[in-house]
């Protein structure tokens, strides 16, 4: 017959992965959140890269002589 008692290492051990697993899903959903805003950042550059007057109005050189 088995013997079902609790098994109070084994339940700390469970809880500590049970813990480092939802700690994984915070750091992988901020790695998401970061990615996107990465990605937004890289779209906006190469934009700019692209057609660099479009997004800057550089004032014509003056003379401050």
């Amino acid at each position: 017959m088995l013997n079902w008692r609790r098994d109070p290492d084994y339940e700390m051990r469970m809880t500590a992965k049970l813990i480092e697993i939802e700690q994984i899903k915070k750091e992988t959903e901020q790695v998401r959140r970061e990615n996107k805003r990465l990605a937004e950042l890289n779209s906006r550059m190469d934009a700019l890269l692209r057609h660099p007057d479009s997004y800057f109005s550089i004032p014509p050189e003056t003379d401050c002589n």
